[in-house]
C-alpha cells in the first residue's frame, strides 16, 4: 500500500493568504526554515495505478499537478482516481469536488450525514449534479463493518466515529451525539494485512479509536495546534483548539501523550499555519524527534 500526502496543512495552508503570525511572515521572507503547504488531503493505492482520494481540498489542481502518478495518461481524458472517500463536510475538506467536475459521475463515499449537509446546507451535491453528477456510496458506521471501494483492489477500509467537530455550517456542529458527523479511516493492506490509521479531525482518543491506532503499521492524525489556546495568545482568533473540535499536541492528555506508547510510525497532518511545529528548527519541533513523531509535508509518501 502506497500513501501519499496530497496537502498537509490546516484550512488556509501555510502560509494562510490573510495572516502575518510569525510561521507565514517568516516562511514569506525566508526567515524560518519551513515549507510551504497545501490544505490536507492524501490518496492511497495498492498498485500504484488505481487510487482513492481521501478529501478533496480547495488546493486540489494544484495537488494532482504534483502528483503524476495519479495521471496514467491512458485515454484522451483519465484519472487514476476511482473513487473519494470523505471524513467530514468540512469546507476544507470538500471544496475541491468542484474542480473535478470535468467528466464522469464522481464515486463519493461518505456518511449519510455528510450527504445531508452537502445536499440541503452546503450544495456541493447538488451543484455537481448540474455537471458530472456523483453516486453516492453510504459508509457503515458499525463497530467492526469494513467496506471495499470498487475499482480499488488489495485495500479494505473501515470508518470509524471519531471526536471532532461538525463543519460551522452545518446542524451537525452542535450535535455530538451523530456519530456521522466526523469519522477517521483504517485502511488495510488485504495482503500484508498492514493498516494505517487516519484522522485529520480528532478532539479525544477514545478507547476504540486507540485500539485502531495500537494496530495500525502507521498513524496519521490531527497535527493542527501544538497548545490548546495557540490562536488565542497570538490574537488570530477568539476559539481553543477545543472549541473546534482538534486534540493539541502538548500538555496532560494531549496527543503527544496519546501517542507516546504506539509501537509504530507515527505521523502528525492538517497542521495549522500558527503551530510552532512547522518551523524545523523550533524546540517543539525538536520535542516531536525525539518522541518520534514525524511531521507530515506535500509528497511525502509512505509504503506499507
Amino acid at each position: 500500500m502506497k500513501i501519499r500526502v496530497l496537502g498537509s496543512a490546516a484550512g488556509g495552508g501555510f502560509p494562510q493568504w490573510n495572516c502575518n503570525c510569525p510561521n507565514c511572515d517568516g516562511v514569506r521572507r525566508g526567515a524560518i526554515r519551513a515549507q510551504p503547504r497545501t490544505q490536507s488531503s492524501i490518496a492511497v493505492s495498492a498498485d500504484d495505478e488505481n487510487w482513492v482520494l481521501i478529501n478533496a481540498s480547495p488546493d486540489i489542481l494544484t495537488q494532482l499537478k504534483s502528483a503524476p502518478d495519479l495521471q496514467p495518461a491512458r485515454a484522451l481524458r483519465d484519472t487514476g482516481i476511482r473513487a473519494i472517500i470523505l471524513v467530514d463536510s468540512q469546507i476544507d475538506h470538500t471544496t475541491g469536488l468542484l474542480m473535478l467536475r470535468e467528466g464522469v459521475p464522481l464515486e463519493i463515499y461518505c456518511t449519510d450525514t455528510v450527504r445531508r449537509d452537502l445536499t440541503e446546507f452546503n450544495p456541493i451535491f447538488r451543484v455537481l449534479g448540474h455537471y458530472c453528477g456523483i453516486n453516492h456510496h453510504p459508509l457503515p458506521l458499525a463497530d467492526g463493518a469494513g467496506f471495499t471501494v470498487d475499482g480499488i483492489g488489495g485495500l479494505g477500509f473501515t470508518a470509524v466515529p471519531v471526536t471532532s467537530k461538525g463543519a460551522p455550517y452545518s446542524p451537525g456542529r452542535h450535535d455530538a451525539d451523530d456519530p456521522g458527523n466526523n469519522i477517521g479511516l483504517v485502511i488495510s493492506d488485504t495482503t500484508s494485512g498492514r493498516s494505517v490509521f487516519y484522522s485529520p479531525g480528532l478532539a479525544a482518543v477514545d478507547g476504540r479509536v486507540y485500539d485502531h491506532m495500537a494496530r495500525a503499521g502507521c498513524v496519521m492524525v490531527d497535527g493542527t495546534f501544538w497548545t490548546d489556546d495557540e490562536m488565542v495568545r497570538l490574537g488570530v482568533s477568539k476559539k481553543y483548539a477545543h472549541d473546534i473540535g482538534h486534540l493539541p499536541q502538548s500538555g496532560a492528555g494531549g496527543m503527544m501523550q496519546r501517542l507516546a506508547p504506539l509501537k509504530g510510525r507515527k505521523v502528525l497532518i492538517h497542521i495549522n499555519n500558527t503551530n510552532p511545529i512547522l518551523d524545523e528548527e523550533s524546540p517543539q519541533r525538536a520535542e516531536l524527534t525525539r518522541a518520534g513523531i514525524e511531521v507530515s509535508y506535500d509528497g511525502m509518501e509512505i509504503e506499507l
